[in-house]
């Protein structure tokens, strides 16, 4: 189904934020990890996203009430990825460097178009699986390229488990959106995420009192941007688009954190890191064919369905 012109702008500029605030988030996480531990990072991270939302809520108003196997459905949501995803997350940056962690983290793509594909009766359309591969080849090369050091096999296992739980999240998603609107499911969700990480209110007040002001704005930052906007924008995108090819766009999320750790870390992009850069942006194009090349394949005559 064709959006109306206006309706894709908004669902371009959906997609776009989100992907420059998680990969900004990558670069602050790991700028804080000497300043805040993993629990203490999600709850501070959550608490100020969950004022944000539960703000915005109130003043749209506009409540559904979910059933009870949607509430099910917002438990394991909320707990994938706004409690374990972030733990897992917050936790591996203390062990790897933001590059390798993000494109640790965009496994997910690849298990979410395949998942996708097959319970969310989505398909399996050749360009798609064929750019999710070249643009998961673009990332490989980034990390490559990123990597500091020999890896830490406690900080890849994190990674990857916040990967798993990034992708049971999208796919959790996609039928709560069929119902309930985007900003009260990411709500829910926040909150929940929130309640899971209260037992590190002791060490948040302890690393927060001890902090300076540009840490504190950095927490902020985090719950603000890359959790309250960025989610819903990436709610509103997810109604109107395949959970398979929208969550493959994430590809380019280690591109922008590699490009933008060089000003902001003094982390300089090899030639391995801009040829992947490069391979990436080909792979996330590729993405986009089957729809435009379907559009302009006549039906055949012999299928047509007759005239009533």
């Amino acid at each position: 189904m064709s959006l109306p012109a206006r309706e894709r702008l908004l669902v371009i500029g959906a997609v776009v934020v989100p992907l420059l605030a998680w990969a900004s988030a990558f670069l602050v996480i790991r700028a804080l990890a000497g300043a805040f531990d993993p629990g203490s990072l999600t709850l501070g991270r959550l608490a100020v996203a969950a004022l944000v939302l539960g703000g915005v809520q109130l003043a749209r108003g506009g409540w559904v009430r979910p059933t009870r196997r949607e509430w099910l459905l917002l438990g394991a949501f909320g707990i994938s990825w706004f409690l374990i995803y972030n733990l897992a997350l917050n936790a591996a940056e203390h062990e790897l460097d933001a590059g390798t962690a993000a494109l640790l983290v965009n496994v997910a793509p690849l298990i979410v178009a395949l998942v996708a594909g097959g319970l969310l009766g989505e398909g399996f359309p050749r360009w798609l699986m064929v750019g999710a591969v070249v643009a998961f080849g673009g990332v490989a090369l980034i990390g490559a390229a990123t990597a500091t050091g020999a890896l830490s096999v406690t900080g890849v296992l994190l990674a990857l488990l916040a990967a798993v739980t990034y992708a049971i999240a999208v796919l959790l998603q996609k039928p709560l959106l069929r119902r309930l609107p985007g900003l009260q499911m990411t709500f829910i969700g926040v909150a929940i995420g929130t309640i899971g990480s209260l037992p590190w209110a002791g060490p948040l007040i302890a690393q927060a009192g001890a902090a300076s002001t540009a840490e504190a704005v950095g927490v902020v930052y985090l719950g603000v941007v890359p959790t309250a906007i960025a989610f819903l924008a990436w709610a509103y995108a997810l109604r109107r688009m395949p959970a398979g090819r929208l969550i493959t766009t994430t590809y380019l999320v280690p591109v922008i954190a590699s490009a933008a750790a060089w000003p902001l870390l003094g982390e300089v992009p090899p030639p391995l890191a801009l040829i992947g850069g490069l391979v990436c942006l080909v792979g996330v194009a590729l993405t986009r064919l089957p729809d435009r090349a379907l559009s302009r394949r006549p039906a055949p005559a012999a299928t047509a369905a007759p005239r009533r």
